[in-house]
């Protein structure tokens, strides 16, 4: 069981629109809502992969019951397997995100409300339902941001629960909750080259890698957009790369890289072969219609083709 953690859950909305002109009245082509947040993201693709997936966190108010409703039915297929709810309930209402995609440049413009401020006595329990939940995981994901009320070291406290119950752990996010976190010493980040730059000052990828690992992560896996995937690992640095770049809506994208790290480390697949399906999978997500989702045909095209090359050590 691969247990995904996302504190600041959203219903995540998607507009098409044939292009997006700034102070002007648009027509919506196509409109799709799903549950969203960054782990359930990766708990949506984790279930299409054949995965035993828990997702936790925070739902509340209207827009959490139409997220857990939408969660109960996700997946691009009624026959695929659904994510287990674990979502912990609070008062605040559960934030929107609005995704305009213009048709014609192919670009996305997002709009994220702030998330409901949690309360302490909610805070406590999620950490109740939290450590129940590792006494069965293979895994543990922690994605995205932190709502308000949730102190800026929670990330940190998970990862040094996770690692008490001998769970591995991955911590995706940004900003003081990635520098807190990542001293705590999760067993992967995967920051994108910004937030691993705002880390450690430095912009050049493989450096800021290697200084990421020398301030407690064990693996660094940085995504580099168009360019794929860089990996500072314990057992060698690699740079996986898509065959081509692709025109689509990317929210999402990185998730799906998650999805793909988080299986590759339960099957114990090499991290070539972890990597490759990270960097297909992503790919594929932005060909699909909404994050969470990836197109499954893209994906098993693409998979063989990925380039994985070995990085001069150490």
């Amino acid at each position: 069981m691969i247990v995904t953690v996302t504190l600041n859950a959203a219903l995540d909305i998607t507009y098409h629109t044939p292009a997006l002109v700034p102070g002007t009245t648009h027509r919506v082509s196509d409109v799709t809502e799903r549950p969203g947040g960054k782990g359930l993201n990766v708990a949506r693709v984790l279930s299409a992969l054949g995965h035993e997936t828990v997702v936790t966190g925070f739902a509340g108010g209207r827009t959490g019951d139409v997220l857990r409703e939408l969660l109960g039915n996700s997946g691009p297929g009624s026959s695929r397997a659904r994510p287990v709810d674990a979502l912990v309930p609070i008062s605040g209402s559960t934030r929107r995100t609005l995704a305009v995609v213009d048709e014609t440049s192919g670009d996305t413009t997002q709009l994220n409300e702030p998330g409901p401020t949690v309360s302490s006595a909610e805070w406590s329990d999620f950490l109740g339902a939290y450590e129940r939940l590792l006494t069965g995981a293979d895994a543990v994901a922690l994605c995205g941001s932190l709502p308000p009320g949730i102190h800026v070291g929670a990330y940190a406290e998970l990862i040094r629960r996770a690692r008490a119950a001998g769970v591995p752990v991955l911590l995706d996010t940004s900003g003081e909750p990635l520098r807190r976190g990542v001293a705590a010493r999760p067993d992967l980040v995967k920051p994108n080259a910004d937030e691993l730059a705002r880390l450690t000052g430095s912009r050049e990828p493989l450096r800021a890698a290697r200084d990421a690992r020398r301030r407690g992560a064990h693996a660094v896996i940085a995504s580099l957009g168009p360019d794929g995937i860089l990996a500072a690992t314990p057992d060698g640095i690699w740079q996986a790369t898509p065959p081509a770049s692709v025109k689509g809506n990317p929210t999402g994208a990185g998730d799906s890289a998650v999805a793909g790290l988080l299986s590759g480390l339960v099957e114990r697949l090499p991290w070539p072969a972890r990597l490759a399906r990270a960097v297909a999978l992503a790919t594929a997500t932005v060909l699909a219609p909404a994050a969470g989702e990836f197109d499954t045909e893209a994906y098993e095209e693409l998979l063989p083709r990925v380039t994985v090359t070995e990085q001069p050590g150490p």
